[in-house]
């Protein structure tokens, strides 16, 4: 019988300890479960451009219709030529159909022109060949030699192969945004935890500066949470 209060007393006084112990392993968690730590992982990238898109508009005006489609065409051949002896291919090339102005047909403005009809074009290259591009447009005073009115002329630089380049940039990202959150829980007396949340990045790509805009700037930015243990 004594034996028996014995153990009973020893089942209680191992059960009131084990009690314990998960009463303070769940008052810990508790009191660590807020703990944590949301960090930014920066990741940028300078790159040549790897496409351009470049427009260039002509005009010419008179009064012969006939005689203007003529000189639109002949416009059209120069500037062709001089794109295709700087390296430019015929199918990179695209030459938008002519439009046709007839300032008498306006039933507003000044009809005291000396000119009735204005026919505008624009040839548009689509290519990878940046550097060829960039070349043609600091020799196109060129074509204003050979009498090609250029109206317009507007070049777009893109980076292309950008996708390829987000998975490298997502890992440096990612590895500068624990490095952040490591000395924070360093300083903090703490270790750092496991990523509780995190964001899928956000990418920017952007010219350089305004005067070279074949130099583009790529950005990711992530958001990741961490939490932290004693």
């Amino acid at each position: 019988m004594k034996e028996n209060r014995l153990i009973a007393a020893a089942l209680i006084a191992v059960g009131i300890i084990c009690l314990g112990w998960f009463v303070k392993a769940g008052i810990d968690d508790f009191a660590n479960k807020d703990r944590k730590v949301t960090v930014k992982g920066l990741a940028e990238r300078e790159v040549p451009a790897d496409k351009v898109t470049w427009s260039i508009g002509t005009k010419v005006t008179g009064n012969d219709l006939p005689m203007l489609y003529e000189s639109i065409n002949l416009q059209t051949t120069k500037i062709k030529q001089f794109l295709k002896r700087n390296g430019l291919d015929e199918n990179e090339i695209t030459v938008n159909p002519p439009s046709i102005s007839d300032l008498e047909a306006r039933e507003w403005g000044d009809n005291n022109k000396n000119f009735r009809y204005i026919v505008s074009t624009t040839i548009t290259v689509a290519t990878k060949k940046v550097e060829e591009v960039k070349k043609a447009i600091f020799e196109q005073a060129e074509l204003l030699k050979q009498g090609v009115a250029i109206e317009t002329s507007n070049a777009e630089y893109e980076y292309a192969s950008f996708q390829q380049m987000k998975p490298e940039m997502m890992a440096e990202a990612i590895k500068n945004a624990q490095k952040t959150a490591e000395q924070f829980a360093e300083a903090s007396n703490a270790r750092l935890g496991e990523i509780q949340t995190a964001g899928q990045g956000q990418f920017e790509i952007d010219d350089r500066d305004q005067n070279t805009p074949y130099i583009k700037k790529l950005r990711v930015v992530t958001t990741i949470t961490y939490s932290l243990k004693d």
